[in-house]
């Protein structure tokens, strides 16, 4: 009996101590896996948005996903000492300092520091979610931020998933995968851009609302054509002579993209330096119709009818 108990107990340690050791090993791989997913991750990023109807200040976290880790967070210098209220009184105010901060160079991303994510990859965000804040001028909408990971960025254009939440904690919340275009590195002037779009429908509070998504990408200048239909209905006349109704498909075509000479950008990610929060209006070159062909069809009430549709598109000077 002594002797059995013995040998149950002998088993019983011998157990433990491969559990133990194989416990180790799975938590120092899990470690090392953790390296890159613990570094790439949601950081507060507290910026101004503007006054509401009350004349306050607001300023929101919008988030900033950390692309380098082993190096201690250094804090917004935005920031007061209570959450969500600025230091500065205004926004001319604020970017006059930030222009100060912005010759101090930044030492938070030294060369020793670890890459947060493995090669060929980037901390980027995964889902945002639409926030609408009531200020002084208006309903403003502002993406935040709410989670990060490492996402491969691939050589060719491609349209890739991007989630995002509308109306988030109302019961009108839906989550949507509005997609994005790739990053490659291409030659100069030539970018990555959305050439076909589709829309889908949600909910809201005042009614259903159309969102626009992405759905294929392609290399384009900064400043180009998409297809873009129009259907009409048209009056023909067969070889008998008889009045016939068809459906007509014109591709007026639309133009996009940007022709900024400059740097109209007047609040920028001190981290991300592509990263744009407020543009100036009215800023840049506008992407305008170049050449345009004409279309004559006969409309349902008899008369002849014509629409023009882009054929090319330059930047205005």
């Amino acid at each position: 009996m002594e002797f059995s108990f013995l040998v149950n107990l002998n088993i019983c340690s011998l157990l433990c101590s491969v559990c133990a050791a194989y416990d180790g090993v799975i938590n120092r791989h899990t470690d090392r896996r953790n390296v890159f997913a613990g570094c790439c991750k949601r950081q507060n990023n507290i910026v101004y948005i503007g006054q509401d109807i009350s004349g306050s200040p607001v300023s929101m976290d919008v988030g900033l996903c950390r692309p380098y880790c082993g190096v201690p967070q250094r804090l917004n210098s935005y920031n007061s000492g209570f959450p969500g209220l600025p230091k500065h009184s205004s926004m001319l105010d604020f970017l006059k300092n930030k222009k100060l901060r912005e010759r101090i160079p930044d030492t938070t991303m030294t060369s020793g520091s670890e890459p947060s994510c493995p090669h060929e990859t980037r901390c980027q965000p995964t889902n945002v979610r639409l926030e609408r804040v009531l200020l002084y001028q208006g309903i403003q909408e502002v993406e935040v931020i709410e989670d990060c990971q490492c996402n491969p960025t691939p050589h060719e254009c491609i349209r890739m998933p991007f989630l995002k939440t509308f109306f988030p904690d109302t019961p009108f919340e839906s989550t949507v995968d509005v997609g994005k275009c790739s990053s490659p590195t291409v030659s100069p002037g030539l970018w990555c851009a959305p050439t076909k779009f589709d829309t889908v429908i949600v909910e809201s509070p005042n009614g259903a609302e159309v969102v626009q998504i992405v759905e294929t990408c392609e290399m384009k200048e900064h400043c180009y054509r998409v297809t873009y239909f129009e259907y009409y209905y048209e009056i023909l006349y067969n070889a008998m002579g008889v009045k016939e109704e068809t459906l007509k498909e014109i591709d007026v075509g639309q133009c996009l993209g940007g022709c900024s000479s400059g740097n109209h950008c007047l609040l920028r990610d001190s981290r991300i330096r592509d990263h744009c929060f407020v543009w100036a209006e009215g800023s840049g070159n506008v992407c305008i119709p170049q050449e345009y062909e004409t279309h004559l069809f006969r409309s349902r009430n008899g008369h002849i009818r014509s629409v023009l549709a882009i054929k090319s598109c330059k930047c205005q000077m």
